[in-house]
Parts: structure tokens; C-alpha cells; sequence
């Protein structure tokens, strides 16, 4: 079989500045952008293959490119340089929002983002139950106020609920269980383990060595925009945790 994710000679370009555009002076007097034009790598020459069902961890120090590569994958990033090809559908929770819409409700939220990724109204309204159960009673309570008003962590309840109910299979998850209390990241474990054992494929981002050696078999090691290292998920912590120590 074909790998479900296969990236080859991977990059993107960023600006240092994040100014886009031109202020009202600059347009006046000048007519052109004076902000910094230089820019930076924050990912290249990235090469690897995903199996169907495998579950791998991103390692990393802030700003090595993690979150940026899992966007790629999720395909919310064009890359500059080379590609990444993608077989199968994608449930990508690589936001604490879920990319959920500030000023409507929850509800409305949950269907059009449950139609985003090709369930119809029936299928929502079958699904609707099981998915607010999951996220507890106080997100069912705040259903019809506006998403904006909820707290990150009812934010990250109901979009946690809603993508990994998808029948997607290829799950992205970037941080997002570091947010809830103890009872519900106990509650997102299992429905992971229980997506893992139904041969789901598993790409996730955290900073928690626990987390990563709990779901992950194998690692991929990013340092500053590169791919380090690729191996199980215990040698390349071990790695990582090295090269941070040497760098103190």
C-alpha cells in the first residue's frame, strides 16, 4: 500500500516583518511598502512517509516548525518548494478554535463545520447527541449563545468532540489536549486510543513527553525549520532532550 501522508523536499517562506500592508503614508508619500523584505525558512528540505495507521509524534523546541508542517499536511499552508501528498481525509483539530467562526452560535458552528467536511444536515442531526455528550453539560448549556463566549476550554470540549468523530483517516492534533481539566483529557486518551486501535493514523504536536510516548510509535525531530531525526518516538526524545542540554 501507498503511504497516507508522503512529503518530498518540503519548505515554506515566511517575512520576518508581519506587516502586509502599505500604511496611508507609506501610500502618500512614498507609494510603496517600507516594511523589512527579508525573509525565512521556516521549513525545508523536508522528507518522510506516513503508513496507514501508524501514530507519530513531532518533536521540537518553539518556533522549530511543527505546528507550520502539520498545517501543510491539513493543507491550510501551500508550500513554497516541493509537495505533500495526502491519501485519504483529513479530521485536523491544529487550533485551539477548531477554525469555528467567533460571532456564531456553537450550534450553527457544529453543523457548518460538520458540513465542511461532508456531512449532511441528517447525518449532523444524528451525530448532534454523541458529540455534545462528549463535550459535557456545561458546553450543551451554552449551544445556542455565541462560540466567543465560551471558555477556551469549552472551545476546545466541543471542536475536540466534533473532529474526532469524523470518519476521516487521518487525524491531526496540535497541543490541544494540554487544555481541560483532568477528567476531560482523560476522556480525549481514550477516544484517541480507541481511534488508534481502529487503525486510524495519528500526526499530533505536543510539547508533553508523556503525551507523545503514550500515542506515538515513531517521532520526527524538527530543529529550526530541518528534519533532525526519524525514529521511535523514545529515541528521538532522548535526542531532543540531549540537544537541548548541550545548548544551555
Amino acid at each position: 500500500m501507498r503511504p497516507v501522508i508522503e512529503a518530498k523536499d518540503l519548505g515554506i517562506e515566511f517575512y520576518r516583518s508581519r506587516r502586509r500592508k502599505m500604511s496611508l503614508r507609506e501610500i502618500v508619500f512614498k507609494g510603496k511598502n517600507l516594511a523589512p523584505k527579508d525573509t525565512f525558512w521556516a521549513l525545508r528540505n523536508i522528507s518522510f512517509t506516513v503508513e496507514q495507521g501508524e501514530a507519530v509524534g513531532l518533536v521540537g523546541g518553539n518556533g522549530s516548525g511543527k505546528s507550520t508542517l502539520l498545517k501543510m499536511i491539513a493543507g491550510v499552508m501551500i508550500p513554497d518548494e516541493g509537495g505533500v501528498k495526502v491519501r485519504g481525509g483529513v479530521a485536523p483539530l491544529i487550533e485551539l478554535t477548531g477554525g469555528f467562526l467567533g460571532e456564531l452560535t456553537a450550534r450553527d458552528n457544529l453543523y457548518l463545520a460538520g458540513g465542511l467536511h461532508g456531512l449532511s444536515k441528517a447525518q449532523m442531526d444524528e451525530r448532534y447527541d454523541e458529540i455534545v455528550d462528549f463535550a459535557g453539560p456545561q458546553v450543551r448549556a451554552g449551544m445556542d449563545m455565541a462560540y466567543r463566549h465560551f471558555s477556551s476550554g469549552m472551545q476546545v470540549r466541543l471542536a475536540f468532540a466534533l473532529i474526532t468523530t469524523l470518519d476521516e483517516p487521518i487525524v491531526l492534533v496540535d497541543e490541544v489536549l494540554a487544555v481541560g481539566d483532568r477528567a476531560f483529557r482523560e476522556k480525549c486518551y481514550l477516544r484517541m486510543e480507541n481511534m488508534l486501535a481502529g487503525g486510524k493514523t495519528l500526526f499530533m504536536v505536543s510539547h508533553s513527553e508523556a503525551d507523545l510516548r503514550r500515542f506515538a510509535k515513531r517521532g520526527l525531530y524538527l530543529q529550526q525549520g530541518r528534519l533532525v531525526g526519524d525514529g521511535p518516538v523514545e529515541e528521538i526524545i532522548e535526542q531532543y532532550n540531549a540537544d537541548a542540554d548541550a545548548a544551555r
